[in-house]
């Protein structure tokens, strides 16, 4: 049997539909950069988030005034841009949160509801 993790398979308009949400919800956890958030959200099963999508999703977040970054000097390489969820963005979290989870209560309801074959449920 396999994981979500081991099989980011997810369907990539399902992943598009909460990947903001999902990001915003990683750095409001504690002030983080973006190679971490991308491996946080492979750890919880999304599987891999390529830069390409994460930067420019991070960049949104931040003008949009749901996160803010500051540039930090690496102690051992290169610099890092670390990222702070703002009061907004937790408030967006919160709101969207439940709006999210009762999305996926409905739609979860709705696909378990669906006859079999037999006509059964």
């Amino acid at each position: 049997m396999t994981t979500p993790a081991s099989n980011p398979a997810w369907p990539a308009q399902w992943l598009r539909g909460v990947l903001d949400l999902a990001v915003l919800a990683v750095v409001a956890r504690g002030e983080t950069y973006g190679y971490r958030i991308g491996t946080d959200l492979a750890a919880l099963g999304l599987g891999a988030v390529k830069g390409g999508t994460l930067y420019p999703l991070l960049a949104r977040l931040e003008d949009a005034g749901d996160v803010v970054s500051t540039w930090r000097e690496g102690e051992s390489g290169p610099g890092r841009k670390w990222y702070s969820a703002t009061p907004a963005g937790r408030a967006r979290l919160s709101e969207e949160g439940a709006r999210w989870r009762a999305f996926a209560h409905l739609t979860s309801d709705l696909v378990h509801e669906v006859p079999t074959a037999g006509g059964t449920r």
